[in-house]
Parts: C-alpha cells; structure tokens; sequence
C-alpha cells in the first residue's frame, strides 16, 4: 500500500469517527505497518469495522485476520478443486452390474 492509498484509508475513517487522529505521525504509524498490506483488503476490513464498531479501528482490525482470510482462501480453492474431481469422476461413472445390489445384500445377510 503507497501513502497515497494510505491517506483515502484514514479519509474514510476520519469520516466516520470524527475524533480520529490523522497527524502526520499517525500516518506515518500506518505506513509503517500497513505498506505491505493490500489497499483492497483493508479498504474491505475497513467497512467491515465501521458497520459493526463503535470506535475507530486500529491498525491490526484494519489488517483483519490475515492468517484467517489465508485460511479461508486456501479452503475455497480445496473447496473448488474437490467439486471439479467430483464432477470429473461423475462424468466417467457407471451404474453397477444388475443384480450387484441384491447379490451384496444377500451375502451380508448370510455372515450373521
């Protein structure tokens, strides 16, 4: 995140929290920890808190839960690649022989 993008942040928090401090040095303290953080994500982290917080946020809401959004990104794409193997193994699936069923039924009910 440049200090450009920095700024629209602390814009959009002054807005909503009129009491936030936007000193030079608060914004330094935010590029400081914010610089390698995507503008996206803490724009979307951002919104979150002012719909759901009573104070301004500080930088580790701003930044969200960075290890939970992994988390759940990795889980999405787990997610996508097993329903894309199911519908390959769907597409290539044939019902089984006649009489399979009952012939596995009927050999269960003898091993009692």
């Amino acid at each position: 995140m440049d200090r450009a993008e920095i700024f629209d942040l602390l814009i959009e928090i002054k807005e909503n929290y009129p009491h936030f401090d936007v000193s030079e040095e608060n914004v330094d303290r935010h590029m400081k920890y914010l610089h390698d953080f995507s503008f996206e994500a803490a724009q979307q982290n951002l919104q979150e808190h002012v719909r759901t917080g009573k104070w301004p946020p500080n930088i580790a809401e701003i930044r969200g839960q960075l290890g939970e959004q992994l988390e759940r990104d990795r889980m999405r794409a787990v997610t996508a690649e097993f329903f894309a193997k199911r519908e390959a193994a769907a597409e290539v699936a044939c019902p089984p022989p006649p009489g399979w069923k009952d012939g596995l039924i009927e050999r269960l009910r003898h091993r009692k």
